[in-house]
């Protein structure tokens, strides 16, 4: 995964020092989907008329946004370029990379250019799974490739479309976003790309298909009320008031600029026009259809009416506050989160209302689902560790079968899923590939959903989207179940737990000291195992799924029923094993788990209920861990949170970075 960022200003003056640094900030907002390399590209000097142009100034760089912000101001003062130049309209581009296809370099570095000149520039978040074949093509044209990355292809084959447009005889001068359709025809895989050109001074193409991406409006558009089209909004029109623009891969680096935006849906192409002070400019929204594009001017197009909505975003959210990592405010704001996902959505009960759960996005399925043959969920990494943990509940009160399927799994297999199945895919961003093509393998579109709304989540492990996820689903399984009588007091009582819950959480965040204390014991250790049993199996694997991404440990999440067919083979007086050992079904069997593990001298740590460390740890011969007691479905919220705060102690004790883990990016692309 990568970020992508943009930045016009129309009608309103702008140093290039300014642009450079709202480039610059953009990125690092972003930074935390990638972060090996980076590059931007700005205009050389003003720009007049099309095809006026100079070559756009490209700068790459490997490593972090501040290697690349030290390489462009060491050229600047090396060439003389003058910062305080200043610009009444201009569009810049920048990325940040998370390699894919070609090592961390600057040539594989993104804006990816058509050659010399830099007559098209792209960055692209996502992957081109046809670049080959693109690439073989253009070769054969008289293309030559500078870098490894499928992204290459792209701008040339712009220069590749626009060239022979222009080349035919009594054509007409080919529009910009009639050149990026023309490419759009030719691409698969997922992708969201911008594009600059120099034939086309002063303008952006922005267009999406399975990644992510929105446009932020400052200026008279923000004084317009939620709902209102981009049309009625009197965006860009001649002599209308000053307006700048972002296009970005994510709000956080949209919200310190403005509150006002669209989100782009699949296959919508923006192209933002600013030609000059004199001439008309705008936003339009085409909706590109394969089977009408036309390059020489005979198919245009028409463009699409959207809504501007509101972010509910405050810049405080994506600042690491008091905090010194992201990850340690993630874990710290679960209880709000937690709030925040429940909010409107638990009825709490009074004279007139009876406890109960209103999901609005899945009110006019319940039926249907409840009737289904089964439910199928699929996810990815702590995704697919959130529905597991949910599991056994959906089960109970749905009286549904419910299965689990890792979404690439799904994908080579070709897994069979049937019309009387309920599938629902789980994903923290929404952009999860593997997740995105089996959703597409099986339906276009999805009948409903529901969001966690547990905020912006800016450190690469999942923490607090992870607790959130699973009380959605235990809110879906409370929708499903209904109101049986034989089920009205698991209701209650799960209810009840639902509302005290993020009381609870904040009791758990209190053993943060003594969290740092373990990892104190095991920063140096090579290998940790986490055993769980019925819902905590989920909570085994992904507290060892923390250790592992941030801490750069080796972790095992072992379901303790199997600890008997192998596992057992590794426990000696050196190996740390963690236990989660708290009341619920399997409480028993996990006693003799202990035990047995205590009998081969294993090095023992054991998450338990309080007032429980005696039953779970006779005689002080194990590390004990208590926290809250809660209903036994919502336990896994409480459980993983020790566990989330040993991966972050971890992490800065060993010298890593806790929220940009090695070779890992916040959402993770197919291959």
């Amino acid at each position: 995964m990568c970020g992508i960022f943009a930045y016009l200003n129309y009608k309103i003056e702008r140093e290039r020092r300014y642009i450079l640094e709202v480039l610059f900030n953009g990125l690092r907002r972003l930074e935390y989907r990638g972060y090996d390399s980076s590059g931007i590209a700005i205009d050389a000097g003003e720009c007049g008329s099309r095809g006026s142009a100079s070559s756009p100034l490209v700068f790459r760089q490997e490593g972090k946004i501040e290697s690349l912000v030290r390489s462009v101001y060491e050229e600047v003062d090396a060439s003389n370029l003058n910062l305080g130049e200043s610009f009444s309209v201009h569009a810049g581009i920048a990325h940040t990379r998370w390699a894919t296809h070609g090592v961390p370099s600057p040539r594989n570095s993104h804006p990816q250019s058509s050659g010399t000149g830099h007559e098209f520039l792209v960055v692209h978040n996502g992957i081109i799974t046809n670049y080959e074949v693109l690439k073989e093509t253009l070769v054969r044209h008289g293309y030559t490739f500078e870098s490894d990355t499928d992204t290459e292809v792209i701008p040339k084959l712009a220069k590749f479309v626009f060239d022979k447009a222009n080349d035919e005889e009594g054509a007409q001068m080919v529009t910009f976003s009639q050149v990026v359709m023309e490419v759009m025809r030719h691409l698969e895989g997922a992708y969201a790309l911008i594009f600059k050109s120099s034939h086309y001074p002063n303008e952006l193409i922005a267009c999406k298909r399975g990644s992510p991406l929105l446009l932020g409006i400052r200026g008279e558009a923000e004084k317009v009320s939620c709902g209102t089209s981009f049309q009625d909004a009197n965006l860009l029109r001649p002599n209308g008031q000053p307006k700048e623009l972002f296009l970005s891969s994510d709000a956080n680096a949209v919200v310190e600029h403005t509150r006002t935006f669209m989100v782009l849906e699949d296959d919508e192409v923006i192209h933002l026009k600013a030609l000059s002070l004199s001439l008309d400019g705008g936003v339009t929204i085409l909706k590109y259809d394969p089977g009408k594009v036309e390059i020489n001017g005979i198919h245009r197009p028409a463009s699409v009416h959207r809504a501007l909505s509101v972010l509910e975003m405050e810049v405080e959210q994506i600042m690491k506050g008091n905090y010194d990592h992201f990850m340690q405010k993630e874990i710290h704001e679960q209880p709000e989160s937690l709030t925040t996902t429940m909010r409107g959505r638990l009825i709490s009960g009074d004279s007139s209302k009876a406890k109960g759960v209103l999901l609005g996005g899945l009110k006019d399925h319940l039926k249907t689902i409840r009737r289904s043959r089964r439910i199928v969920f699929i996810g990815c990494g702590t995704s697919y560790n959130a529905a597991l943990a949910a599991r056994p509940f959906m089960e109970e009160l749905s009286g549904v079968p419910v299965t689990m399927e890792i979404a690439s799994d799904l994908l080579d297999r070709e897994g069979p899923i049937y019309r009387e199945d309920t599938v629902v895919f789980v994903s923290q961003s929404g952009e999860t590939a593997d997740t995105l093509q089996a959703l597409n393998a099986i339906a276009r579109e999805t009948d409903c959903g529901v969001h966690i709304n547990a905020g912006c989540e800016i450190g690469v492990a999942s923490t607090k989207a992870y607790t959130s996820q699973i009380v959605v689903m235990t809110m879906v399984a409370l929708a499903l179940g209904g109101d049986t009588i034989s089920s009205q007091a698991r209701r209650e009582a799960t209810l009840d737990g639902l509302l005290d819950l993020p009381n609870k959480v904040r009791e758990v965040l209190k053993l943060d000291d003594e969290l740092k204390s373990l990892a104190k014991l095991l920063m140096c250790e090579q290998s940790l195992l986490v055993f769980g049993r019925g819902c905590n199996y989920a909570t085994a694997l992904e507290g060892a799924l923390k250790v592992k991404e941030v801490a750069l440990m080796h972790s095992e999440g072992i379901l303790a029923g199997e600890m008997k067919h192998g596992p057992l083979a590794l426990v000696d007086e050196t190996l740390p094993i963690i236990v989660i050992a708290t009341r619920d079904a399997c409480f028993r069997k996990q006693q003799s788990v202990i035990q047995q593990l205590h009998a081969r001298k294993g090095r023992l740590i054991v998450i338990c209920s309080k007032g429980d460390a005696s039953l779970v740890c006779a005689g002080g011969s194990c590390r004990v861990i208590e926290v809250p007691q809660v209903v036994d479905c919502l336990q896994p919220v409480i459980n993983i949170v020790p566990l989330q705060l040993l991966a972050y102690h971890l992490t800065v004790l060993r010298g890593f970075n806790v929220d940009q883990p090695r070779n890992l990016a916040k959402s993770v692309t197919t291959q």
